[in-house]
């Protein structure tokens, strides 16, 4: 498989390449494969539930060709998956889709795991120490951290924003030992976002160190996030009619969204095959991406802090490869677009739990909150002429192609339940009055010493501290 750059359509590498450099040093572009295979028709047309394992080999098989044999593959994604993601119905034509098995508890072990292994594969025997800069809004880091743990010849350096993430998730970035370690910055998700950025294109840097990234610019995080699409829509297809009473739904994505790198790996699914109708893209009130689907002019802004930190993103990576794949008329076919503040989040958390009983977490509860307006008319609203104004809560002025089938029931919704809801504590507990159950390996966590290094939102003085301790 080719890659080329968001930013120069000359550029192209291959796999290891793209892995390895993390985005083009020199354009400052991210890595697309040229072409999004077709999955495997067997799989696809199957009657029976596929193995998520499966899936994620014949996913992944193409766009590693040539560079990593199958017999390596099926053991690199063997290791990386002792887990699968879990379909949880909540109502008769709603399930979440629970992203939080895996050992931290978020979505992004999935992507973390496989390019950690990829990572790895491809720098042994190298000699040379591999460079992991990572920016997290949340969840990330600790993925991230937990994937390349004691991994040999691979350095991680973290950077969070300092008090704006939750306790737990504090935590789980702030007690890494050995070759991970946490940088706690004075400034916001999209300051660490810039600082390493910022390093990524400095020549000095780059002579001095093998670097590359692990956040959702990096293409082996976003393909095999592609993985749960694809197989949480087989599953749907295939036990739709005895679950719902709908024969061949019109399948509904709604994906709580920050960066957009989750988002961006389902419309890669949807392109190699997945019975995927269309996207509900839920952000916070960090709107660029539903801003830009209103006015179709592109602005990205400071981020604002939200209940729903992981998503509190200004300037969203992966729009560069969204505006890479489709037009804006092409997206606006494909994406319903949604936001909410912090009273409609604390009252998706509320609203689930009373409706259904599920315990659901902030990031969940944005899209609980979009896929209720979307399945409770509120595009028959904007097609009878209610034109919601883009600047207040609520689904932009935008109606898909597939919003036909939401009104002739024949849709069924699938919400990204991006993380335990016991991450976010204390504001579940705010909404519904009880504490989430707390899983064991959170627990451990919380007794652990916090190592994190404090530092200023300043480029010069990160880079002189990755020149002394890397």
């Amino acid at each position: 498989m080719i890659y080329t750059d968001t930013r120069d359509s000359s550029v192209k590498v291959d796999f290891k390449t793209a892995v390895v450099n993390g985005m083009n040093s020199k354009t400052g572009g991210l890595y697309i494969p040229v072409e999004f295979p077709r999955m495997n028709e067997e799989i696809l047309n199957s009657n029976v539930e596929p193995s998520f394992r499966k899936v994620a080999f014949e996913m992944a098989k193409p766009f590693v060709d040539g560079e990593i044999p199958d017999a390596d593959l099926e053991a690199i994604i063997a290791d990386a998956y002792p887990f699968s993601p879990e379909l949880a119905q909540i109502d008769k034509n709603t399930f979440i889709l629970e992203l939080f098995h895996g050992p931290t508890c978020a979505f992004k072990d999935f992507g973390a795991r496989f390019m950690a292994r990829v990572m790895s594969y491809f720098n042994r025997g190298s000699g040379e120490n591999l460079h992991i800069l990572v920016a997290t809004s949340g969840d990330t880091g600790s993925a991230v951290g937990s994937a390349f743990h004691n991994v040999e010849g691979i350095d991680v350096t973290i950077l969070y924003p300092e008090g704006k993430i939750s306790k737990i998730q504090e935590k789980q970035l702030s007690t890494f030992t050995g070759n991970v370690r946490a940088i706690k910055i004075n400034g916001t998700f999209d300051d660490c976002q810039k600082l390493v950025k910022t390093a990524f294109t400095d020549e000095q840097l780059r002579n001095k160190f093998k670097l590359s990234s692990a956040n959702s610019i990096n293409i082996s995080r976003l393909l095999p996030q592609g993985f749960y699409y694809m197989y949480s829509s087989l599953v749907l297809k295939n036990s739709s009619f005895a679950k719902t009473g709908i024969d061949n739904p019109a399948i509904i994505m709604t994906v709580p969204s920050g960066n957009f790198g989750n988002l961006t790996s389902g419309l890669i699914a949807q392109k190699m095959g997945a019975p995927i109708a269309g996207f509900v893209a839920a952000t916070n009130s960090n709107r660029t991406i539903p801003d830009w689907i209103a006015t179709g002019k592109y602005e990205a802004r400071p981020s604002v802090e939200t209940l729903a930190n992981a998503m509190d993103v200004g300037a969203p990576s992966n729009y560069e490869r969204i505006a890479a794949m489709y037009s804006l008329d092409e997206v606006k076919k494909m994406f319903g677009s949604y936001w909410t503040d912090n009273a409609g989040i604390t009252e998706g958390i509320k609203e689930c739990h009373a409706n259904t009983g599920y315990t659901i977490d902030p990031h969940g509860a944005v899209g609980y909150k979009a896929w209720q307006a979307v399945k409770n008319g509120g595009f028959d609203k904007i097609n009878a002429g209610e034109k919601n104004d883009y600047t207040k809560p609520g689904l932009t002025a935008n109606v898909p192609e597939w919003a036909g089938t939401v009104a002739d029931k024949k849709a069924v919704g699938i919400i990204l339940e991006t993380a335990d809801p016991a991450k976010f504590g204390s504001i579940v507990k705010d909404a519904i009055g009880t504490d989430p159950v707390i899983p064991e390996r959170l627990q451990k966590v919380m007794m652990l010493e916090d190592r994190a290094i404090p530092m200023e939102n300043d480029y010069e003085t990160f880079k002189k501290w990755l020149m002394e301790n890397l």
